[in-house]
């Protein structure tokens, strides 16, 4: 089985593995039914998706119209007015089929225009709190990629209360002196004031290389053998913090969910220094 642990001050007990729904952005819904059963084999009980996802709302929208009970659901919007994120939040919610989302996030909050605009008197805050309190949403998040993103995470902290943040986590990352040490902030900031830490990123082995073979729907390449993905989720899993989102592929998540429910001890930094030299991995983000 995958841990299980409190998401944030949500109340909800999340499995450890998110289910990232950009797996689904370009899959048939026959493909989307058979991953979801997959899911609920292992017992994934988190769903995280976004507006900007392909289909993958659509695709999870006949699975929850009869399931919504059974999940923890996120979604997210990278428009930064308020009317504009208001009304892409009443599509997504037609899109899923349902009638609320248990959290919702300001999708790539990270440059500082969009920040500002996302924050103003007419931005997107204001719709994320007036849907918080007409009940369409429970809880609100900012997620972000890049070097710069724990950062204006904490900008974000300081702004607003959000009950959840998600950025990149694997080594590589770690190996920047200055990402490190914004991860560092913004994680004892997270765990004083009980915000759950989202992980993305964590299979990525470096940008796709021109004319390199790579069969994954990941716009990186991933790490895709069984024992290299339970090298990397197990290293990630030990820091007890994070809640990890599968990556991109449907057809790599078996080997994902397979590797976080054998987890049962931590990996060394200096082991998996060794893995990252050996598999030649490199950072996504400069």
């Amino acid at each position: 089985m995958i841990e299980k642990m409190e998401f944030g001050g949500t109340g909800h007990t999340s499995t450890r593995a998110l289910f990232g729904a950009a797996a689904f952005w370009r899959v048939s819904q026959d493909e989307a039914d058979r991953t979801m059963a997959v899911l609920e084999e292992y017992g994934v009980n988190h769903i995280d998706t976004a507006a900007s996802y392909g289909d993958s709302e659509l695709r999870l929208g006949p699975w929850l119209k009869h399931n919504r009970k059974r999940v923890f659901l996120a979604t997210k919007t990278e428009k930064r007015g308020y009317r504009e994120a208001k009304e892409e939040l009443g599509r997504s919610l037609e899109r899923l089929q349902v009638d609320s989302v248990d959290l919702w996030q300001m999708h790539i909050l990270v440059d500082p225009r969009d920040w500002e605009l996302a924050m103003s008197e007419d931005g997107a805050l204001r719709a994320f709190v007036e849907a918080r309190d007409e009940g369409l949403v429970r809880f609100l998040g900012v997620t972000g990629h890049g070097v710069t993103t724990p950062f204006m995470h904490l900008k974000s902290l300081e702004r607003y209360p959000f009950d959840s943040v998600l950025l990149p986590y694997n080594y590589p990352m770690l190996l920047n002196a200055e990402y490190k040490s914004g991860f560092e902030r913004l994680a004892a900031v997270c765990k004083e004031r009980n915000i759950a830490l989202q992980a993305i990123k964590t299979l990525a082995k470096g940008p796709k290389r021109e004319g390199a073979k790579n069969d994954h729907a990941t716009w990186y390449e991933p790490l895709a053998e069984a024992e290299d993905i339970e090298i990397a989720i197990h290293w990630a899993l030990g820091n007890e913090q994070l809640f990890i989102n599968t990556a991109g592929d449907i057809g790599l998540l078996p080997l994902i969910l397979k590797a976080f429910s054998s987890f049962n001890s931590k990996i060394r930094d200096e082991d998996m220094e060794k893995f990252t030299r050996a598999k030649g991995m490199t950072t996504l983000f400069e």
